[in-house]
C-alpha cells in the first residue's frame, strides 16, 4: 500500500494533502458524468426528436468510452484522492480528444457545441501551473484547426447534412481560439493571485501565532515559578536543619551553608519571575510614540547606515498599547529601508489631535514605477530590476508587515520622495484608534 501511494504521488496523485493545485477526483468524476449525460441527451434529441440523419452508434460509442473511464477511475482510486500536474493534464487531454472525436462525427467546428473545447483549457488554467496548461492549449487549438477541414457533415434537414463556407468556419475558429486564450490567461492570473494570497495569509497567521506565543511566555514562567516554590521551600528547610545539626568548621557545615544560600537565591529568582506579569503591565505594556520608535529602531543602529529619529508634534505624546503586530510591521519596513539606503534613514513620527503618522524615508534609489503599483502584494520580490542581484527583498515579509499594520487600523502609503529621491513609506492611524485600549496602570 505504501509503495502504491509513493507511485501515485510521483505521477501527480495525492491521497489528500490540501494542495491548492490539486483537484479532487470525486469532483472531476461528477463533472464528467454531467458531461456524459449532456452529450447523450443532445445526440438522442437530434436523432429521435429532430429526426436528423447522423452517425448515432459511433457517437454513443465515443460517449460510452467516457462513461467507462469514469467507472474505472471510481473503482480504481479512493474518492478523496487529489490529482495534480501530469495526472490532471492527461485527464483533461483525454477530454479534449473525446470531445473532438464527437464533434468530428457531428459536423466539426460547425457544431454549436464546439465552443466546449475551451472548457478543459480553462479548468487547467484555474487549477494547474502554466507548464501543464500550455500543452493543453496547443492540443485544443490543433484539434479545433483539424475540425475546420476534417469532419462529417453537420446533421441537417436535407439529406447529407450541411457544409458552411470556409470563411464562416474560419471565423468560428478565430472566435474559439480567442475565447480560449483570453479566458485561460484571465483565469490563470486570478487563480494564481488567489493562491499566492492564501499562502501569504497563512504565513501571516504563523507570524501572529509566534508573536502570541512569545507574549504568553511570561505567564508560563510565573506558573512554573509557583509550581517550583513548594519543593524549593522543602530544600531550604532541610538545609536549615543540617545547619543546626552540624558543627562549625566541618566540610558538611560548609556544604549545608552553600545549599541554604543557593536555595535563598533560587527563591529570590522565582519571586522575580512570579511578578513578571505585573511588572510588564506597569512598565512596558504601554508605549509612548518616542519609546515605540526607539524600540523598533534599536536593532538597526549598529550598521553603517545613519538612522535618525525625529518627533514632530506637541505634548502630550501619543501613547499606545504594546502590540507585537505593530512592532513587527514597523520593524520590517525599517529593515527594508536600511537594506536599500545609501547612507541614511529618517524614522519620523508626526501627530496632532486627530492623527498619528510614522514615516520611513531613505536615500536609496526608490521604488521602480512598475513595482510601486504592486507594493504590498505577496511575492513582489524587489524594488527594481537592478536590485535583483543585491539580495534585498520586498516579498512576503512586506506583505505580512502591511497586513499586520492594516489590522491595527493603519493605512499605508508607498511613494518616492519628489525632491531628494529615495523611497518613503507612511503609516497613519486615527489618534483615537492608536490610543485605544490602553492598559490600566496603578490602582
Amino acid at each position: 500500500m505504501l509503495q502504491q501511494n509513493r507511485i501515485e504521488v510521483e505521477n501527480g496523485m495525492s491521497p489528500g494533502n490540501g494542495d491548492s493545485l490539486a483537484v479532487r477526483l470525486n469532483t472531476t468524476i461528477r463533472i464528467r458524468w454531467l458531461a456524459v449525460a449532456g452529450q447523450v441527451a443532445a445526440v438522442l434529441f437530434v436523432h429521435f426528436v429532430m429526426s436528423f440523419d447522423m452517425l448515432l452508434m459511433p457517437c454513443l460509442l465515443v460517449i460510452a468510452m467516457s462513461a467507462w473511464l469514469n467507472l474505472f477511475l471510481r473503482f480504481r482510486y479512493p474518492g478523496n484522492v487529489r490529482w495534480r500536474g501530469r495526472a490532471v493534464m492527461g485527464l483533461l487531454a483525454y477530454d479534449i480528444l473525446q470531445l473532438a472525436s464527437l464533434l468530428y462525427l457531428t459536423g466539426g467546428i460547425q457544431n454549436p457545441f464546439s465552443i466546449l473545447l475551451v472548457v478543459p483549457v480553462i479548468v487547467s488554467a484555474a487549477t494547474q501551473r502554466a507548464r501543464y496548461t500550455v500543452p493543453l492549449f496547443i492540443l485544443a487549438i490543433s484539434a479545433t484547426t483539424l475540425l475546420v477541414f476534417f469532419h462529417q457533415p453537420l446533421p441537417w434537414f436535407e439529406p447529407g447534412g450541411i457544409i458552411l463556407p470556409l470563411e464562416i468556419r474560419a471565423g468560428i475558429w478565430v472566435a474559439i481560439a480567442s475565447t480560449m486564450a483570453f479566458t485561460a490567461v484571465y483565469m490563470f492570473r486570478v487563480a494564481d493571485e488567489s493562491r499566492k494570497l492564501a499562502d501569504a495569509l497563512s504565513a501571516t497567521e504563523l507570524v501572529l501565532q509566534r508573536e502570541q506565543h512569545i507574549s504568553n511566555l511570561d505567564g508560563l514562567a510565573a506558573a512554573a515559578a509557583h509550581e517550583l516554590g513548594t519543593p524549593l521551600a522543602t530544600i531550604s528547610l532541610v538545609a536549615k536543619e543540617l545547619l543546626r545539626e552540624t558543627a562549625e568548621g566541618t566540610s558538611l557545615r560548609e556544604d549545608a551553608e552553600l545549599l541554604h544560600s543557593q536555595a535563598d537565591r533560587c527563591r529570590e529568582i522565582l519571586r522575580k519571575i512570579s511578578t513578571l506579569s505585573s511588572q510588564e503591565d506597569a512598565n512596558i505594556a504601554s508605549l509612548s510614540i518616542e519609546v515605540l520608535l526607539e524600540e523598533v529602531a534599536s536593532p538597526y543602529r549598529q550598521g553603517e547606515i545613519t538612522l535618525d529619529i525625529e518627533l514632530e508634534g506637541e505634548s502630550p505624546l501619543p501613547v499606545t498599547r504594546r502590540n507585537a503586530a505593530v512592532l513587527y510591521g514597523l520593524g520590517n519596513l525599517l529593515e527594508n529601508a536600511v537594506d536599500f539606503a545609501a547612507s541614511w534613514v529618517a524614522f519620523t513620527a508626526r501627530w496632532d489631535e486627530r492623527t498619528v503618522a510614522i514615516s520611513i524615508r531613505d536615500d536609496g534609489k526608490g521604488f521602480a514605477p512598475a513595482i510601486l503599483e504592486r507594493i504590498g502584494e505577496p511575492f513582489v520580490s524587489h524594488r527594481s530590476a537592478a536590485d535583483v542581484t543585491s539580495g534585498g527583498g520586498l516579498g512576503l515579509g512586506l506583505f505580512i508587515a502591511k497586513t499586520l499594520l492594516e489590522r491595527s487600523g493603519a493605512t499605508l502609503v508607498f511613494r518616492n520622495q519628489p525632491v531628494k529621491g529615495g523611497a518613503e513609506v507612511e503609516v497613519a492611524w486615527n489618534r483615537a484608534d492608536f490610543e485605544r485600549s490602553l492598559p490600566k496602570i496603578g490602582p
